[in-house]
């Protein structure tokens, strides 16, 4: 009985040390320090030039709530075989 309440004392124990292991590893860590602050200024240019036309594609379906869905598979697999009642 004793060494059962001793087992249990130590891994209480181990335990309580490793969480205040860890938060002070976490406290140590963290830095109160900000980065300091640069401004950059960027300039763009644009230049222009003719290309084709932009068509919209439209591959996708297009989701109806009355239609059947169309990323249902096609192929639909057969049933299972039902065993005799018993025979497993």
């Amino acid at each position: 009985m004793r060494s059962a309440q001793l087992g249990r004392r130590i891994g209480v124990l181990a335990g309580g040390t490793a969480a205040v292991a860890m938060v002070m590893f976490t406290a140590s860590c963290s830095s109160e320090e900000s980065a300091p602050e640069e401004t950059t200024t960027t300039t763009t240019t644009t230049t222009t030039t003719t290309t084709a036309p932009v068509e919209p594609t439209e591959k996708a379906p297009r989701i109806n709530p009355n239609d059947p869905n169309p990323f249902s598979p096609t192929v639909i697999a057969p049933p299972a075989p039902t065993a005799i009642p018993g025979d497993n």
